[in-house]
């Protein structure tokens, strides 16, 4: 209780500190005159109001190349958040973009973890299971060139956000290694040398606060630092029925930057940063949907709850809840993350550059789950029929999976021009130590027949037996190089670019615990027990050629083909560490890219298809069978990840415009539908009664739906004789649902029918807002505030956007976040 009224006092004590710096500032910005009212205003803008004011819409600058470069220039599918539009959807971290802001990019907590995420692009790149340290993502993350390598820690704050650039479609000759479904490029603000203050406070419904500070300092010496804090909390959306427990699905993100850039001359700067972040979160709520078969809701007018099982715990709810039906003990998952980057640029000349990237970083992550108690007692008490007793029935399985890794890396780019030609290439060595384990128990017990009363159990949890637990060091080395030639011909307007990567990663690992102990594996049907081994190395070649066309000064259009992979590894949760071989993914694209109406309108289009090979599926199970036809039992669910033979494939289309009609307004749109086709495959585990299945499941694609889609209003009005303006943003998010898991169950391998089909997500349509009056003058130093009023899921629209489970044994499933608001004040000077 102590520490929770601690963390409480300095959260409190962080915010006051960022109230106290916003009500210090036109003190502080008396000193200086750098900050101009212009310059103030324009970190309001968006694309949009320089169209309000006649000059069309604004260039988007990317760095999708390694330069940068007009977003309409560059001949690839690249969608970019600006931070403005960060601000008006009120995005804290990586998970706010789970509403579908982008269409083909699809951001989901791993099962009922939010400090860990499943990203994908077009379908592409997405794990059922991300707690596998010999497993990596197949969309690279990367802030400010550096690549995340792990999903654990993507849930953090993020800081001072310039852009996020979703780059579509496999990278993997720039970007690299596990790029195959596309990256995700987040580019913070660098130091300014200019003294700023951009200080945010706001509170809102479910007690959460927010504070951010965004400092820079006036250059000295040549040297300009940049400070950047941000704090973010909620409470829980779903309370906990055990007294003094924490509730599901809140949150406590903290973050802490220093940056030093360091500039001697206009030909040469070094850039040094240091982060910190602490991510706390506790697991969402798994709620019971609907009855097993046989088994139906009580008469309506009395308690939901199911014949044959516990009267007081179990209940069926098929609409949000807002407390649980069963109170558990929880403890909060806490995700912490450091690490240094130092960032080098040589100008040799105008036309050539160098540049270094060196970076180090760690991260822990505590993972506690026991958000599934009621589904959890439906499949223990229900599945091997009626239970005459229930009296010392244990049940509210606490799952527990810490998690470690520090990383190395270190990318050096050349980047030139020629007259016609312009080249980038380079080099990148990655270094990434990971480790695991995992426990699981149950926390509470029935102490009577009827399973009327239940207590909770006395657990030492440092007692309980670890099992699982793996290590693995990651080595990855690659060399690129790509060229953009302008030949003399169709008036200059015609562009070939051709570009490849050579990457090979190895892997060294060690599975060393299964159920408490060194594994058993058979051999030649003999038991033997010792670590199992990962000694592995795959090479490959990614190349790309894009040819583009600039058909008018306002239409360009493209031809694009490229590959991206991802690596091999093993499960940790198997049994016998068992590999799988990489997955890849080649792509032809076309698109083009156009602007129109005087420069007041943009319309971008893609389409896409190619193949998938060697993908690599998920499959659960209670005992794998080993090569030799022996079979091993274990207390625990295993998987299996499992490479689908044959080639998968891949195809869709992409659509954004962007119309600034008339002066002040601005509206959005964007679509994609993302079809993926899997070849059936051998599930490798069993089914009942030990009879291994023959014949090939059919496979779903996972956290993919077919049409998504999202459009945004954004209108502004000056308000008064003075600077100040009045902002309105409305956008909506539509997704058609998708599937949690690769299969559906009781799959008849005879007749090769679905007896009960695999469960898909709801459709969703959420919108969020915010009523922004900006530019408020503060006293005579140049300040400028905003006050904002914000909702994310303005209309309270429910959704259930995971389910598991069948028609027969029942379907349980994650709903939405419930609609949040609130207010927030801002100054910037």
């Amino acid at each position: 209780m102590n520490r929770i009224v601690c963390r409480t006092v300095l959260a409190r004590t962080s915010l006051a500190l960022a109230l106290c710096l916003v009500a210090q500032a036109p003190a502080r910005a008396a000193a200086t005159d750098e900050i101009t009212t212009d310059e103030t205003a324009a970190d309001e803008a968006t694309a949009g109001d320089a169209a309000a004011a006649g000059e069309g819409l604004t260039d988007i600058i990317v760095t999708a190349q390694k330069r940068a470069e007009n977003l309409q220039d560059t001949p690839i599918s690249i969608s970019v958040m600006t931070a403005q539009t960060l601000a008006d959807r009120r995005v804290i971290s990586l998970l706010d973009l789970g509403d579908g802001a982008i269409p083909s990019l699809k951001v989901a907590p791993f099962f009922s973890r939010p400090g860990a995420l499943i990203v994908n692009v077009r379908g592409v790149g997405v794990l059922s299971d991300s707690n596998q340290p010999a497993r990596d993502q197949g969309v690279g993350i990367y802030i400010d060139g550096v690549y995340m390598g792990r999903a654990q820690g993507l849930g953090t704050a993020l800081f001072d956000v310039e852009n996020i650039e979703v780059l579509k479609g496999p990278q993997g000759t720039l970007f690299g290694r596990n790029t195959e479904g596309g990256a995700v490029n987040i580019v913070t603000r660098k130091p300014s040398g200019i003294y700023k203050l951009n200080a945010t406070a706001g509170m809102g419904n479910y007690g959460s606060y927010r504070g951010e500070i965004h400092l820079d300092l006036p250059a000295f010496a040549n040297i300009s630092v940049k400070v950047d804090g941000v704090l973010a909390k909620r409470e829980a959306f779903v309370k906990n029925p055990l007294p003094g427990a924490l509730g599901f699905n809140s949150y406590d993100k903290r973050g802490l930057a220093l940056t030093a850039l360091w500039a001697p001359s206009d030909s040469f700067s070094a850039q040094l940063s240091y982060d910190t972040s602490y991510d706390e979160t506790s697991t969402l709520y798994m709620q019971q949907l609907s009855a097993p078969t046989g088994l139906p809701a009580a008469p309506s007018g009395s308690p939901a709850v199911l014949a044959n099982t516990p009267a007081a715990l179990f209940k069926i709810e098929p609409r949000r809840s807002s407390v649980a039906a069963v109170g558990v003990p929880q403890l909060p998952s806490v995700g912490k993350a450091h690490g240094y980057r130092l960032g080098m640029e040589l100008k040799l000349n105008a036309d050539l550059r160098l540049r270094s990237i060196s970076s180090y970083r760690e991260l822990t992550q505590t993972q506690w789950d026991n958000g599934n108690a009621s589904p959890g007692l439906q499949q223990a008490t229900i599945t091997a029929g009626v239970r005459p007793s229930f009296l010392n029935f244990q049940f509210a399985r606490m799952s527990v999976a810490p998690f470690r890794q520090n990383q190395f890396s270190q990318e050096l780019q050349v980047i030139g021009e020629l007259p016609r030609l312009k080249y980038q290439f380079g080099g990148l060595y990655y270094l990434e130590h990971v480790e695991d384990a995992a426990q699981a128990f149950n926390t509470a017990q029935f102490t009577d027949a009827a399973g009327s009363a239940y207590i909770i159990r006395a657990i030492d949890y440092n007692a309980q037996v670890i099992q699982r637990a793996s290590y693995v060091e990651t080595t990855s080395v690659g060399l690129y190089g790509q060229a953009t030639y302008n030949p003399p011909v169709a008036g200059d307007r015609l562009h070939l670019t051709v570009g490849a990567r050579y990457t090979r990663d190895k892997k060294n690992g060690l599975l060393f615990t299964v159920n408490g102990a060194a594994p058993i594996i058979p051999i030649n049907g003999v038991n033997v027990q010792g670590s199992i081994p990962l000694n592995a190395a795959w090479s490959r070649v990614d190349p790309m050629v894009n040819l583009s066309l600039d058909a008018t000064d306002d239409v360009m259009v493209y031809g694009k083909w490229s590959t991206g992979y991802k690596s091999g590894g093993a499960s940790s949760r198997s049994l016998s560490y068992r590999r799988f071989d990489p997955e890849t993914v080649s792509m032809f694209e076309i698109g083009a890219k156009t602007e129109f109406f005087d420069n007041h309108a943009r319309f971008n289009i893609a389409a896409y298809t190619g193949t998938y090979k060697g993908i690599q599926l998920d499959f659960a199970g209670l005992y794998e069978d080993v090569i030799n036809g022996v079979r091993v039992a274990t207390t625990r669910t295993t998987l299996e990840v499992v490479n689908a033979p044959g080639t998968g494939r891949l195809k869709g289309v992409e659509a954004e415009l962007t119309v600034a009609p008339v002066e002040g307004l601005t509206m959005t749109a964007s679509y994609a539908y993302n079809s993926v086709k899997i070849p059936p495959t051998l599930n490798p585990f069993p089914q009942a009664g030990g009879q291994l299945i023959t014949v090939p499941l059919p496979i779903y694609q996972v956290y993919t739906p077919a049409h998504a889609a999202s459009g945004a209003i954004d209108y502004e009005m000056p308000v008064g004789p003075g600077e100040a303006s009045l902002r309105f943003h409305l956008d909506g998010n539509y997704d058609g649902g998708y599937y949690g898991s690769y299969t559906d169950s009781n799959y008849d391998t005879v007749t090769r029918a679905v007896r009960y089909a695999q469960p898909r997500g709801d459709r969703a349509l959420v919108f969020n807002g915010r009523i922004a009056l900006t530019g408020i003058v503060l006293g005579t130093t140049g300040a400028r505030g905003t006050v904002s009023l914000w909702a994310r899921n303005l209309f309270n629209e429910q959704h259930v956007f995971y389910k598991s489970g069948t028609a027969q044994a029942g379907v349980s499933g994650f709903f939405n976040d419930p609609r949040t608001w609130g207010v927030e004040l801002n100054v910037k000077m």
